[in-house]
């Protein structure tokens, strides 16, 4: 049997799983809430893998390994102690009291809703505006999930990469549009443990190939700048380039980015029981930080195969595949270890999944639950709203298709800008909303809107113009956002007593519980 028969054959007993997992958890979805929020019924483990797993993605096992084996450890692993810290932080401050508020504002089930219940927005104005930046924001994060499925499988097998990306992009509306929130949450607990599984075995089999780790060590500190935390290689001239205390500071804004996530922010408010929640931060914490350092090694073993002559050189956005590279070349190592290679790619398609499904629940929860129901107020049946809910994550798949179909595109580039933009936009009103009683809905809407403007606008006009001190846009953005909801909550008058009664009660239980 042909190493390729064996990798698809591991990989189509994993997605037919996958569907399997759809399908059960469909009988348990009774309406929106279910199909959205699971009843709130996650226990702390599956909180913890979910969570974490929806957030890592692909970029843990594409993108932040090909931007270490490009240009060495300082911008991958900057990002990935940002990334570590912020995950710990989102846990320890902001899970708890979302599940809490979100379930005391009138049952909360998505993150728009929480907006406009908790700043009493009749006109619900607030949640019109976060549904559409959730849609703007999550249909190319979706489209870099597809992506990466069709590079995995053309840069595996040759095939089409377009018709690679559509057959991966029909197991993940086919299992996300059928069981809902359980089911991602199910499958995001399952594809966490494949995920960890292929970043372990390829980290090895990667040791090995390349001749053992002193030889790796011996081979990289030879390339300018490539273990360096303060400076970073550059291909192009071959050259060491510093990483200034600005990049770094930069860089570690991701770790921003967290309180603003509404698959993550899903995950908290879904929990059964929310004194389990530090259980679930010390699982979560562990699992990302390990992953991610073994992401940035293997980049670094990746590119030490490269000088060993065991993998061609990858340029762009082809270092992402090192991974698939690494498995190839471990599936020709018997048939046992072809098997073990399709599990290895099967967790690739696993990270890309645990996201694609998480934003596509998301994204149709804004169109079905916030935008229809709630800004225009139309009155739908339970059934109806399922059945609308379940054709916007086949629609929205539809239009990032379209968005991925460039080969090219890269998946480190596509999730750095999104992540900025779920950041700026929603993490300071998340902040704001959970911390300060004086916030008020004015305040929370000029947040919103200057944070998601503010990324288009360092990206695009202010950052090419300032090349040189090349600051990520989740930085100024965040920062944007924070001063307009207190500058404007302040300018405005302040909340109701009912608002202000029900932060204070929202305290008072989350003290009784600590």
């Amino acid at each position: 049997m042909s190493p390729e028969v064996c990798i698809m054959i591991a990989i189509a007993i994993y997605l037919i799983a996958m569907l399997g997992v759809g399908i059960y958890c469909s009988k348990h979805n009774n309406n929106v809430d279910d199909f959205y929020l699971g009843g709130r019924k996650l226990g702390p483990f599956v909180t913890a893998m979910s969570a974490e797993a929806s957030d890592m993605s692909s970029w843990l096992l594409m993108g932040l390994p090909g931007v270490a084996y490009l240009t060495g450890v300082a911008d991958a692993a900057w990002t990935a102690i940002g990334l570590a810290i912020g995950t710990y932080f989102n846990w320890l401050i902001i899970a708890k009291r979302i599940r809490i508020y979100s379930h005391v504002a009138e049952n909360s089930i998505t993150v728009p809703d929480f907006f406009s219940r908790r700043y009493r927005d009749d006109k619900n104005i607030l949640m019109c505006i976060s549904a559409i930046l959730i849609i703007v924001f999550f249909i190319p994060y979706t489209a870099s999930g597809f992506a990466a499925c069709g590079k995995l499988f053309s840069s595996l097998f040759g095939v089409n990469y377009m018709a690679a990306m559509i057959i991966s992009a029909v197991v993940i509306v086919g299992y996300t549009a059928t069981g809902g929130f359980l089911a991602a949450s199910a499958t995001d607990l399952i594809q966490s443990i494949f995920m960890t599984i292929a970043l372990i075995i390829i980290l090895l089999f990667g040791i090995k190939v390349a001749g053992g780790w002193d030889l790796i060590v011996s081979d990289v500190q030879s390339i300018p700048g490539y273990l360096n935390m303060t400076e970073t290689y550059s291909v192009v001239t071959n050259t060491a380039e510093p990483y200034s205390i600005l990049k770094i500071v930069s860089v570690l804004a991701w770790g921003l980015g967290y309180c603003g996530m509404p698959h993550i922010l899903l995950r908290f408010m879904a929990i059964e029981d929310k004194e389990k929640l530090a259980l679930s931060r010390r699982v979560a914490t562990i699992w990302v930080v390990i992953s991610m350092m073994i992401a940035v090694l293997i980049g670094i073993v990746g590119y030490a195969m490269t000088k060993a002559g065991a993998v061609p050189f990858l340029e762009g956005s082809a270092s992402e595949t090192i991974i698939v590279r690494i498995a190839h070349l471990l599936s020709h190592e018997g048939v046992l270890m072809a098997f073990l290679a399709g599990i290895i790619l099967a967790g690739i398609l696993a990270a890309t999944m645990s996201t694609a499904d998480s934003q596509l629940l998301a994204a149709s929860s804004s169109v079905s639950q916030n935008l229809i129901r709630g800004f225009f107020k139309i009155q739908i049946s339970e059934k109806t709203a399922m059945l609308i809910a379940r054709i916007t994550v086949v629609v929205i798949s539809f239009i990032a298709i379209f968005l991925a179909r460039d080969p090219n595109s890269s998946v480190f580039g596509i999730v750095s800008f999104a992540w900025a933009g779920f950041g700026a936009a929603f993490g300071p009103v998340v902040v704001c909303a959970l911390f300060w009683k004086r916030s008020n809905k004015y305040g929370a809407l000029a947040s919103m809107l200057v944070g998601g403007v503010m990324v288009f606008v360092w990206k695009y006009l202010i950052a090419p113009k300032i090349g040189a001190l090349g600051i990520y846009e989740l930085l100024p953005a965040f920062v944007a956002a924070c001063v307009a909801n207190v500058v404007v909550s302040l300018a405005t008058p302040a909340p109701s007593q009912e608002i202000i009664s029900e932060f204070e009660l929202v305290q008072k239980l989350y003290k009784e519980k600590a």
